[in-house]
């Protein structure tokens, strides 16, 4: 039977416990090892519960814990020592993976059913491209030729975008080409919000694995996308912006190219400017545009 614990001693124990209670520390449990209160307190160690009906109300809450101290010791462990933060979620860190390679990403994409444009496509447009590029166009979504190729941009507005390409000159092969969403909207309508949340983590991975020095938007919803933003293109094309530390710029997307003609000068001037980031020569004598001449 447990000797009753002398009156001075548990009027210490109400203070002490009024204290831990005022700095936030509410539970503890008792020392199951045989010490004796005496004992306890010479040690200096944690006070030991006490009987609620001799405890001051209110001074603490008592659960039903097994200690943690180890078998034989008559020391219990200290208290208000914080547990080690929980462990950041896979999508936490996603912007702090090491090591991310596009084959990876590709891999963690798999066959997706994310969101609902997976039900209409024939196959998912990843990406195509120099996997280390200093250069990336980012488009808005595969259409008709993409959706059965699996490859970005190789319709009519594809062809335009590797004449602009290599206007400056460069190839195909030496950038790398990706859209905000993987698969193909219906009747090539614009993706809706959901369908671009399912797919911008894998956009964004893709990005940070190429490590380009320039990001080139084209059009309004690559734009808006990566620029959390609802004006149109109109409104910063042709400016340097930044995303997640790096350069990016916005121009008209190819397809607006093949309806509006005349705006081709305007592309040509916003290329000049990339091809200035990156260093290559800006030759007199080229056309204003990429194509035919406007």
């Amino acid at each position: 039977m447990d000797q009753p614990i002398p009156e001075a001693l548990q009027d210490n124990l109400r203070q002490r416990l009024k204290y831990y209670q005022d700095i936030g520390i509410e539970l503890f449990f008792r020392d199951r090892t045989g010490a004796s209160p005496a004992q306890a307190s010479s040690e200096n160690s944690v006070p030991h519960t006490v009987p609620q009906s001799e405890a001051a109300p209110g001074a603490f809450r008592k659960i039903a814990r097994p200690p943690m101290s180890r078998p034989g010791s008559n020391v219990a462990p200290s208290v208000g020592v914080l547990p080690p933060p929980p462990k950041p979620s896979l999508f936490d860190a996603m912007d702090k993976i090491s090591g991310d390679t596009l084959l990876k990403i590709r891999d963690d994409l798999g066959d997706c059913t994310r969101c609902k444009l997976h039900g209409g496509r024939h196959t998912i447009v990843f990406g195509d491209g120099n996997p280390k590029a200093d250069l990336v166009f980012v488009g808005e979504g595969p259409g008709h030729d993409e959706d059965m190729q699996g490859l970005p941009f190789v319709g009519r507005a594809g062809k335009l975008l590797t004449q602009m390409i290599e206007a400056m000159g460069l190839q195909r092969k030496d950038v790398y080409i990706c859209n905000v969403v993987k698969c193909r909207p219906p009747e090539n309508r614009a993706p809706e919000k959901d369908e671009v949340g399912a797919c911008l983590p894998f956009l964004q991975r893709q990005l940070d694995a190429i490590a380009p020095k320039v990001i080139v938007c084209l059009g309004s919803i690559a734009a808006q996308t990566l620029l959390q933003t609802n004006r149109g293109v109109s409104h910063y094309r042709g400016e340097w912006l930044e995303y997640r530390g790096r350069r990016l710029i916005a121009t008209y997307h190819p397809a607006y190219l093949l309806r509006n003609p005349n705006a081709k000068s305007e592309v040509w001037k916003d290329l000049q400017k990339v091809m200035a980031v990156l260093g290559l020569e800006v030759k007199r004598g080229r056309p204003a545009a990429p194509g035919k001449p406007s």
